[in-house]
């Protein structure tokens, strides 16, 4: 049972970890495009 609960918990912070990393990878992807310097045409 004990296992089985690490095993959940494990996951979860897995999850949450990687929901965060990609939040910051959107922020950042905002901030590159809004402070880029170079014109598109």
């Amino acid at each position: 049972m004990k296992k089985i609960l690490l095993v959940l918990l494990a996951a979860t912070g897995a999850a949450f970890a990687k929901k965060k990393i990609d939040q910051g990878k959107s922020e950042q992807a905002l901030w590159a495009e809004a402070t880029d310097t170079v014109h598109k045409s």
